[in-house]
């Protein structure tokens, strides 16, 4: 379902409680540098909002930019909330996994002679609910889960652990620009299906056989109206109870095996 229930963002307990022991984090502007510099995946890169300009933040921001990192602009607050160690303003999110291009996947899965099957995350923060949607996903026979560079869970060791290890099998494909992503996919042959409640169809009405691309919602406000606009078809959970709302990992649960079901029969 592209609404489902509003829950506490694991991501943002890092920012609401006090974590001197976070391990996906490293802190120190020269650390960070050298962090980037040796290749590692960053999710996200914080810098202090007012921090003043200097040689080693110039190179920090040179360095972000040729490795593509996602860089955010915080309160002072925001960081020591993170670490009560001195972080001097920064303060980089490294990835518990790395990342794949999304072109190299849909090759793959064709050169195999394979039906592609995608899950397209648009904005789901939850790291819990990552966590369990690469379970299903990787269950499931999905061959990637793509999500944006901005607006995504952190995929940390709480992901990995609540994917049960799925995050160490099946690929992840980071993209500048879903909408961008959408009609790359409707080109490489993909049909793009949004599960959303703003359809008139089910998810049992729709045809999952042919190379498809599932996109689930955010878990505040669903799937963003330019994206469902992009979609050759919406399809929604039929439900009878009062809430008429899904966690989004459970809906993802739902319509992922509706198309294994379609397809092994």
């Amino acid at each position: 379902m592209d609404r489902p229930d509003r829950e506490r963002s694991e991501g943002r307990r890092h920012f609401t409680t006090p974590r001197s022991d976070n391990k996906d984090a490293v802190f120190g502007v020269r650390a960070v540098i050298e962090t980037i510099r040796a290749g590692k995946e960053i999710d996200r890169l914080l810098i202090q909002r007012d921090l003043g300009s200097s040689d080693t933040i110039a190179e920090l921001l040179q360095v972000a930019r040729e490795a593509n990192v996602v860089v955010s602009r915080v309160p002072h607050e925001k960081l020591d909330r993170i670490t009560r160690k001195n972080h001097q303003g920064v303060i980089a999110f490294v990835s518990a996994i790395r990342y794949v291009s999304l072109h190299n996947v849909l090759s793959g899965v064709y050169e195999k002679g394979q039906t592609p099957f995608l899950l397209i995350l648009d904005r789901v923060t939850d790291v819990r609910n990552f966590g369990a949607i690469a379970r299903t996903a990787e269950c499931a026979g999905v061959h990637a889960i793509v999500i944006p560079f901005k607006g995504a869970a952190q995929i940390n060791a709480d992901a990995v652990k609540t994917s049960s290890g799925a995050l160490n099998f099946i690929p992840v494909c980071r993209e500048d620009n879903l909408k961008d992503t959408v009609i790359y996919l409707q080109q490489s042959g993909l049909q793009v299906v949004a599960c959303t409640e703003k359809a008139e169809k089910n998810i049992y009405q729709a045809d999952y056989t042919s190379p498809t691309a599932i996109i689930m919602g955010s878990e505040e406000d669903g799937i963003s109206d330019d994206l469902i606009r992009k979609c050759d078809m919406l399809a929604k959970i039929p439900m009878t109870g009062n809430i008429a709302s899904l966690n989004v990992s459970v809906a993802a649960g739902a319509v992922v095996f509706e198309a294994v079901r379609q397809r092994l029969g």
